[in-house]
């Protein structure tokens, strides 16, 4: 048996709790803070986990798990590439654990504008079919889901 180790968890995203304050204002419980997860020997964290009752009926009920990047550095390619591989590996393993929990990539709103608006950043978007919250950091919300 494999035996979580807290001190390998990652450091939290700059807009960690900015991204936390966004979701509980659209209506969602944060159930995970990272979501843990396990799978052949290998312990990973994804940054949220929530759930949303839509109605009090349980096929209602929708779960996701949030990976947060900032895209601070001075090169948004390789924030994407970095971000892309992780969301990959986490989809990757909660289709396997959990296949109701959809993940998404939250970034900030200024990144959607100024990178997945052009022709380049909508390619990427679709091709690898990312679901992105989209966030604006200076409100604490979310300003748009993208599936």
């Amino acid at each position: 048996s494999y035996s979580r180790d807290r001190s390998a968890m990652p450091a939290r995203d700059v807009y960690h709790d900015v991204v936390v304050q966004a979701l509980i204002a659209d209506g969602w419980t944060i159930t995970d803070d990272p979501l843990y997860l396990a799978y052949g020997g290998r312990d990973l964290y994804v940054d949220l986990g929530a759930e949303r009752n839509a109605i009090a009926a349980q096929k209602n009920d929708r779960k996701i798990a949030v990976e947060i990047k900032s895209f601070l550095s001075l090169s948004p390619l390789r924030d994407l590439q970095e971000a892309v591989k992780q969301y990959e590996i986490y989809r990757t393993v909660l289709v396997e654990l959990e296949l109701e929990r959809l993940l998404y990539l939250a970034i900030p709103k200024r990144v959607y504008e100024n990178f997945f608006f052009e022709r380049f950043g909508q390619l990427i978007l679709n091709r690898i079919q990312l679901r992105l919250i989209v966030f604006d950091e200076q409100l604490a919300r979310i300003a748009q889901w993208i599936n």
